[in-house]
């Protein structure tokens, strides 16, 4: 297969092809550290395409080690296509963006076989600069706090000029991604600089409109946006430069950028990354964008999973909490408004207070922001709703016995992808997951996850109560809920 920079020879096998670390950008070492990726450097030669690349630099995150710390020369993709048997129109191309916090993940975890050939669809999986290498912010630097996004526009560049080469459609590209994969989404939908790179959206577990309220005494007592300020994320990454003894402004860029990879890693490793606006790719906050109406115009599928933050609370709380315990963290998360909350989630009602702490998250933090971007987009595109709610998906993250993992964050990833090392999917869930893989390819198809074979899927309209398409196992297990009621939304708009 021959791309713009060179030929790559992939896999082929059962019912695909795979080509896999294919450099999307030169690698972004050196004097390349902390600036927009530039193309790589064209071969000749045929290049091996037989094994993913190493992922970026990155910690530990959710109590996995990594054994493999990453390689600073990250900026690979990975194509999965359908094996053809003969002539066949160009196939709808999914773009995929991993989660992880802006910290952590790689394209090269995610396996994409049952979704290229249940679909037909032409799967891209990638790395993009993370943590500190991929969002530090410096003054002066231009696109501070930006690199990561830059590097998921640039491998949406090349997708654009290289998938009729994979038997693409260049012309219909999904974009689509889960928790921090789903908020960058958020940030290309508002970008100027994205626009015309992707045709349709699907955000998993990551709202535009979402911020979080404090979860430990250090945070304080307001909630904090995922959207950072250019001047904040720079004030910190000046801090950062003096801690690594990068202390004279007139040399300090060049200092970090002589710094290893590992002891930026040790040095942030308790660090919170995320996206700076007020930077040329974002001139204003993704979550303000939308409320004004600057996005693309595209259709948009969006929804969560039933229980969110059950992964969220066990990575924040040491073990389980007490009745006691569960009102202070409420009183710290919400201030004047936590007698509101409790009344509104009384601990006894649920079989514990993690529990009940962590559906108070769920539904503030992820259910009822996902349906405020719903409603915002349903103004003037077509907007589909779902949420993941299969109890007893296969674990990918360790759970203690004190927190039943139920449809936990990321627990929908199973169902489209095989994610490594995750359990073997029961005969009813492998049902869901190919109904599931319908859905999500006819919708990159057409812009509608409705295919006439499955239940149908209701549009969202505001002119009618918001449904979402709940995911589930078993007979009636796929129907529409009302997440406003299931998830106290009405008490979230009326508290914020």
């Amino acid at each position: 297969m021959r791309t713009g920079s060179g030929p790559v020879r992939g896999v082929l096998a059962d019912g695909y092809r795979a080509f896999y670390a294919i450099p999307y950008a030169a690698p972004p070492v050196g004097e390349l550290r902390w600036r927009p990726p530039i193309p790589p450097q064209p071969w000749s030669q045929v290049k091996d395409a037989s094994r993913p690349a190493p992922r970026c630099p990155q910690t530990a995150l959710a109590g996995r080690d990594p054994a493999d710390p990453g390689s600073e020369d990250c900026l690979y993709l990975n194509v999965t296509t359908p094996r053809a048997t003969g002539p066949h129109r160009p196939w709808p191309v999914m773009v995929w963006l991993h989660g992880g916090s802006f910290a952590t993940g790689s394209g090269g975890a995610y396996r994409p076989q049952r979704l290229a050939t249940g679909g037909n669809v032409v799967v891209v999986t990638l790395n993009y600069r993370l943590g500190a290498l991929g969002f530090w912010g410096y003054p002066g630097l231009r696109s501070s706090a930006t690199f990561g996004l830059l590097d998921q526009r640039a491998a949406l560049d090349w997708v654009r000029h290289n998938a009729s080469a994979f038997g693409g459609d260049a012309r219909n590209v999904t974009l689509f991604g889960q928790s921090a994969g789903a908020l960058s989404i958020c940030a290309h939908l508002t970008s100027a600089q994205s626009a015309g790179l992707f045709h349709r959206a699907i955000l998993q577990s990551g709202a535009c409109a979402t911020s979080t309220p404090p979860l430990r005494p250090a945070q304080g007592t307001t909630a904090t946006s995922i959207w950072i300020p250019r001047a904040d994320a720079e004030k910190s990454g000046a801090a950062l430069a003096e801690r690594l003894g990068c202390v004279d402004k007139a040399t300090a860029l060049a200092c970090m950028r002589r710094i290893q990879p590992a002891d930026l890693l040790k040095a942030t490793e308790n660090a919170t990354w995320g996206p700076a606006y007020d930077t040329p790719i974002l001139p204003i906050s993704p979550d303000q964008a939308l409320r004004v109406g600057r996005f693309h115009r595209m259709p948009v599928l969006e929804g969560h999973t039933r229980d969110e933050a059950r992964l969220l609370a066990v990575l924040t709380l040491p073990r389980p909490i007490t009745t006691a315990e569960y009102g202070a963290l409420v009183v710290r998360a919400f201030g004047t408004n936590a007698g509101k909350v409790a009344a509104q989630y009384p601990p006894g009602r649920y079989p514990s207070p993690s529990l009940a702490w962590a559906t108070v998250l769920t539904d503030r933090i992820f259910a009822c922001p996902t349906l405020t971007d719903e409603r915002l987009f349903a103004r003037t595109v077509p907007v589909f709703g779902y949420e993941f709610a299969d109890p007893d998906a296969p674990r990918i993250y360790p759970f203690p016995d004190w927190m039943p993992p139920g449809a936990y964050h990321g627990s929908d990833l199973a169902y489209l992808f095989d994610p490594a090392g995750v359990d073997r999917l029961t005969p009813e869930q492998h049902k869901l997951a190919a109904v599931m893989i319908g859905y999500w390819t006819r919708f990159a198809a057409t812009g509608d996850p409705n295919t006439g074979q499955s239940p149908r899927w209701p549009r969202i309209s505001l002119d009618r109560p918001i449904l979402a398409q709940a995911f589930a196992p078993g007979k009636d297990g796929i129907t529409p809920v009302d997440p406003d009621v299931e998830h106290h939304c009405g008490f979230w708009a009326k508290m914020f």
